[in-house]
């Protein structure tokens, strides 16, 4: 399986602070890569959001969650309703960015958080339209 995590940089977004981009054509259907960070439990996830104001966390399953605060790539994934890339697990367990569209070299990597508070906040074209 090719991974495209060296292809993939972190730089200024138009839609928040930073972003990921790929500096290369990534075909739909690629893993761009895996969701590596702490993987704890839904007790501590909380926590972590509450008390450190921690938003870098990515749910796995039932009571499972990985915290990547601390990774240098996935955690500047930003949201956009009309997303290029979703969550996935692969055969393994391991959580997976997979695009789902073909991708051109220097768009921003972008998935739906799937909560409800980030609609209210998203600035994106599909969002924007709904006024």
């Amino acid at each position: 399986m090719t991974l495209y995590y060296d292809n993939i940089f972190v730089k200024e977004s138009v839609l928040h602070g930073k972003g990921l981009f790929s500096d290369i054509d990534i075909p739909k259907g690629s893993v761009i890569m895996k969701i590596k960070g702490d993987e704890i439990d839904e007790n501590e996830c909380v926590r972590r959001e509450n008390e450190e104001n921690n938003v870098y966390i990515f749910y796995k399953d039932e009571n499972k969650y990985i915290d990547t605060v601390n990774s240098d790539k996935i955690k500047f994934i930003n949201h956009n309703c009309d997303n290029n890339c979703y969550v996935d697990e692969d055969e393994d367990g391991d959580l997976i960015l997979v695009a789902l569209r073909n991708i051109a070299a220097g768009e921003e990597l972008t998935i739906d958080y799937g909560y409800d508070d980030i609609y209210d906040a998203c600035s994106c074209k599909e969002c924007d339209n709904k006024d």
